[in-house]
């Protein structure tokens, strides 16, 4: 290939440059606002001024911590119990020839084509049904629901791309089939895993919708049921709202540092057979 020219260079430079600023400045325009009190967001460009105050605000005087907890058992457990679901149907559908194991894929497909709104209504029905308003194990079971279908898909790819001579090896030496998966296979699908938990873990840290419907009492708010105290019919009190959404960006930052490395190759892998 031609080495570039140092016009074509600038140019490239210039564009990654303000294609970097466009991406950043929502998120360093919400930082600032929470850095100017509860009524920051009058003058959100004003540089004097800035302090902590709306942070020790929400983690001192309001039930954030609460909250928090909340949507990080939520959260927790709707990744360990979706990628659980997710490997082993993956699993299934890769290495057993079972009546019915591809209408099950396509179920999975047709299940993630149906918008968030849709389902609420019923899913609000059979949760009622169940007795499971109200409750973490209702909003875990219901953010499964919303993973599962795609994380199936994605660990079935992953599981296509592992020579099937380590499960006849893993028979070979006595395993049954779940010892195989287990300690065998598994190991091998961490970097599918990975981005099956991210997401999962990044689907019921951030959803909304069925949160707000589904958590009635105060105690039981998540983040997202909990952050709509801060707006009001009056008032929007921005500078708590911004300094929450700080705070609430902390985790999902950790799992993805902690899961950055094998995502680039779950993603590729998981998708290059099906």
């Amino acid at each position: 290939m031609k080495p570039r020219s140092r016009g074509a260079s600038v140019a490239l430079h210039a564009t990654l440059a303000v294609a970097s600023l466009l991406a950043l400045f929502p998120v360093l325009f919400v930082v600032l606002v929470s850095l100017h009190g509860r009524d920051g967001w009058q003058e959100p460009t004003r540089i004097g001024g800035l302090g902590l105050s709306t942070y020790r605000y929400v983690l001192s005087d309001t039930k954030f911590l609460v909250w928090f907890g909340n949507s990080l058992v939520v959260a927790a457990g709707a990744t360990a119990l979706g990628v659980l679901v997710s490997a082993s149907a993956g699993y299934a559908v890769s290495r057993l020839r079972f009546p019915g194991h591809r209408p099950l894929m396509w179920t999975f497909l047709v299940a993630q084509m149906f918008p968030m709104a849709v389902l609420i209504v019923p899913l609000y029905t059979i949760l009622g049904q169940l007795g499971l308003l109200d409750s973490y194990a209702g909003l875990i079971l219901t953010y499964c629901s919303v993973s599962v279908p795609f994380c199936a898909w994605m660990l079935k790819g992953y599981f296509d791309t592992i020579p099937a001579e380590i499960d006849e090896a893993g028979r070979v030496d006595g395993l049954t089939p779940f010892g195989t998966f287990w300690r065998l296979v598994l190991p091998l699908a961490r970097p599918g895993l990975a981005v099956t938990g991210f997401y999962s873990f990044i689907t019921a840290w951030g959803e909304v919708a069925f949160a707000s419907q589904f958590m009635s009492s105060e105690e039981h708010y998540t983040l997202a049921v909990g952050l709509q105290t801060f707006v009001g019919q009056q008032k929007a009190e921005w500078g708590l709202m911004t300094a929450a959404a700080v705070l609430i960006t902390v985790p999902a930052g950790v799992v993805f540092f902690l899961a950055q490395r094998h995502l680039i190759s779950g993603l590729t892998a998981g998708g290059t057979k099906g």
